[in-house]
């Protein structure tokens, strides 16, 4: 009763209108209707088209987001190649790897912020006991980590686990034995804010934070608070566990499993439906801080419309304005070379990401996702570029997509014509 009381008092605070069942898409108009040029944008057809040639990517979907509209919308390619060949469409659905940091789990927590549930500068321990501290080695100082240097990546975690030595330790589908394991028993590299690594550990740990404040797992929230609150349909974590995953495909649409792409062969069956980060799929089962999130264009691009829009579309809104400012912003206690804001990347690893225009832009950021999947937002120019790929079907050794995002960007950024 406590966990339905939540979800509903939650989804209340951050929309009015979740009680509307409907599904949100976005209009899809011309580029020169919302001051982009088609011809400019259409070069991004042989880039991608010339990666698939090139077999680094099976397929691929991209999106342009402008304002509250769609301005280029195209799939290409197939989205599975074995054991059958499948054709690409625009409305595929994708594991979005490490996006899901950004659309599940920074969305979900920066809820919790604005609505009095967790402080930014909150340490760690307020909410789960024990988790550790730095401790300086010359003095013995103790440092706590804060609910901003998990999302910054300032905290000095480690990046993973080594999830075949934890699994030989505490085997699989063992949730709290890994947010111990982090919480008690991995060295920091640095004292807080000194220092950047990107983390997946980070965004475990907030994922055990939220569960731990709300009393329902992230899955749960994120689709109650973010995806049901902006009607996406196409658009779910997929647990493994069977009365978990059985209570997520009820919320989307009913030929939502049969629209995903798949990603990697491993031991000769082919990941799909399951989420491909060993740590996510094994340990956590499917239920993660880190990844989990799948999602096509075009509910990514109602996500994108929200953001742009400083947290609302079409009546729902999923942050508030100053949430949204907040979100942008790197925190002033890092050290001035972390270029990291809460959840997205601002600058250092994203930079090929954004290609060489966009860079110069102030208020750009981005993520990527290690399937290949990636955001790049400019908020100035009111714009979002949403690339979707599954670059490790179904190998992970042959896709590489770096390159043509930043391509990409390129072509968009040069198409914004007012």
């Amino acid at each position: 009763m406590k966990k339905v009381l939540f979800l509903l008092l939650s989804a209340v605070m951050v929309c009015s209108c979740v009680c509307n069942s409907g599904s949100t898409k976005l209009q899809k108009v011309s580029p020169e209707s919302v001051g982009m040029c088609s011809e400019r944008l259409q070069l991004a057809d042989s880039v991608i088209n010339q990666a698939i040639a090139k077999s680094e990517i099976p397929g691929a979907v991209l999106a342009v987001v402008r304002g509250d509209k769609i301005a280029y919308l195209k799939a290409y390619g197939n989205k599975q190649v074995y054991p059958d060949t499948v054709k690409m469409t625009e409305n595929t659905i994708f594991d979005l790897a490490s996006v899901s940091k950004c659309v599940g789990t920074t969305l979900s927590f920066l809820q919790l912020v604005e609505n009095g549930k967790v402080r930014l500068t909150d340490p760690v321990e307020m909410y789960i006991p024990g988790f550790q501290q730095w401790v300086d080695p010359e003095t013995g100082r103790k440092t706590s980590i804060r609910v901003q240097d998990l999302l910054s990546h300032s905290s000095g975690i480690l990046p993973y686990i080594n999830t075949p030595t934890y699994l030989a330790k505490y085997g699989p589908a063992t949730p709290d034995s890994l947010i111990k394991h982090i919480a008690q028993e991995l060295p920091l590299k640095y004292k807080p804010t000194t220092g950047y690594t990107y983390s997946c550990l980070n965004f475990i740990t907030l994922q055990n934070i939220l569960q731990n404040v709300t009393g329902v797992k992230l899955y749960e929230y994120a689709q109650h608070n973010v995806f049901g609150a902006l009607g996406l349909k196409h658009t779910s974590y997929l647990p493994l566990d069977a009365a978990d995953r059985e209570k997520a495909l009820s919320t989307v649409t009913p030929d939502f499993l049969s629209l995903v792409a798949p990603t990697e062969v491993e031991n000769g069956k082919v990941i799909l439906g399951e989420v491909h980060d060993p740590t996510a799929r094994l340990v956590n089962m499917g239920n993660s801080g880190n990844a989990g999130v799948f999602s096509n264009a075009e509910d990514l691009a109602v996500i994108a419309a929200a953001i742009l829009n400083k947290g609302e579309i079409n009546g729902r809104r999923v942050l508030s304005p100053l949430m949204v400012e907040t979100m942008m912003t790197n925190p002033k206690t890092n050290d001035p070379s972390i270029e990291r804001n809460l959840g997205w990347d601002t600058y250092t690893t994203g930079a090929g990401t954004k290609g060489d225009i966009f860079l110069t832009q102030p208020n750009t950021f981005v993520h990527t996702g290690y399937t290949g999947t990636s955001m790049l937002f400019d908020m100035d120019n009111n714009c979002c570029v949403i690339l979707l790929t599954n670059r490790v079907h179904p190998s992970d050794a042959a896709g590489v997509v770096a390159r043509t995002r930043g391509v990409v960007a390129n072509i968009v950024a040069a198409s914004i014509m007012e």
